[in-house]
């Protein structure tokens, strides 16, 4: 089987490439990334000589390179991280979150509708429920959640997944649908929470937290998240969604303080900072659906998930630092520039 995944430079589609040439060597996987600045080549190093791998410098949003790309590979499942996917990055420039999650979406989809898939996947984010208030633990995202958007990142993604469940309604094309809770793992990108705070504690600096802190996120191993994505392609029901994640609910605050924790580090590196606008409380996924159904549950503990992400940040830092750094785009160019 040909699997195209596209945005498998990023942290979640580069996790998924591991774990399917890991778990399914007998399928080809088709790399699509358009290299923007979360998509990183050198993530990549270790498949590259696998004769089961390909990489694709491609835009999502260019019909041309992706019809061709279908005619070259004629895939049986398309999988879409490919996605705009920072909410800070949204509120200063919604426009192409727009184009890349919305109309590059299209384009795959048209993709598929011309050349004929056994499956489409969109994976999604549990952002597009809107949030829950703090002083109700009871309640949690089920599948039935109305769409209640709260920036222009999570208004571009809910977007996107109604175009894909229209796209079954109206021309049967076979599609599922998942949404995450916020993932955490290797290669995650150094602006996001979790490494953040261990890239900054490392090297001693300010640890910026918005607000009080006091916002609430379900996360979810990010090895967890690719079973559940596995299992959705081969046996979840066409033109149903599918939220991951549940039971690992923690407060900003309290991960910045384990991290200074189990760094050695003082809570006085701790910044309060202006919080975000229209920052979501509280976020918790019922995943309820994906237990019955396929046998799905998170199986990595957050305390046990975040200490093997500090082992990993403090055993790859040339990873992260060349990051930090800028160092990793002009990674493609030393690799490819000659050829």
């Amino acid at each position: 089987m040909t699997i195209i995944v596209t945005g498998g430079a990023g942290f979640i589609g580069s996790n998924f490439i591991f774990y399917m040439l890991d778990r399914h060597p007998e399928d080809r996987i088709v790399c699509v990334d358009k290299l923007t600045y979360a998509g990183n080549l050198s993530t990549l190093e270790s498949v590259m000589d696998n004769p089961n791998f390909r990489f694709v410098k491609a835009d999502i949003c260019d019909r041309r390179a992706i019809y061709d790309l279908f005619e070259e590979e004629h895939p049986d499942m398309v999988v879409n991280f490919a996605a705009e996917s920072h909410v800070d990055r949204s509120i200063e420039n919604p426009e192409v979150f727009l184009q890349t999650n919305i109309l590059g979406t299209q384009v795959m989809l048209d993709a598929c509708r011309k050349y004929g898939i056994q499956r489409y996947h969109q994976v999604s984010t549990d952002e597009v429920y809107g949030d829950l208030p703090l002083d109700r633990p009871d309640l949690f995202f089920t599948e039935e959640t109305p769409i209640h958007t709260s920036s222009p990142y999570s208004s571009s993604k809910a977007g996107a997944d109604l175009l894909v469940l229209a796209y079954h309604r109206t021309y049967d094309l076979p599609v599922t649908v998942s949404r995450c809770s916020n993932n955490y793992g290797p290669y995650h990108f150094p602006e996001k929470l979790i490494p953040l705070m261990i890239a900054n504690a490392l090297n001693d600096k300010p640890l910026p937290v918005y607000g009080e802190g006091l916002n609430v996120r379900d996360w979810l191993y990010v090895e967890d998240h690719c079973k559940a994505i596995d299992l959705i392609i081969r046996n979840g029901r066409v033109g149903e969604v599918y939220n991951i994640g549940g039971h690992n609910e923690m407060r900003n605050i309290d991960i910045v303080r384990l991290i200074c924790q189990k760094l050695g580090k003082p809570e006085s590196l701790i910044t309060y900072v202006t919080d975000r606008k229209g920052h979501d409380m509280r976020y918790a996924i019922d995943p309820t659906k994906i237990h019955n159904e396929l046998g799905w549950l998170p199986e990595t503990k957050f305390a046990d998930g975040i200490d093997k992400i500090i082992d990993w940040y403090l055993t790859h830092r040339d990873w992260w630092e060349n990051i930090i750094n800028g160092e990793y785009q002009h990674y493609y160019e030393r690799m490819y520039g000659a050829r």
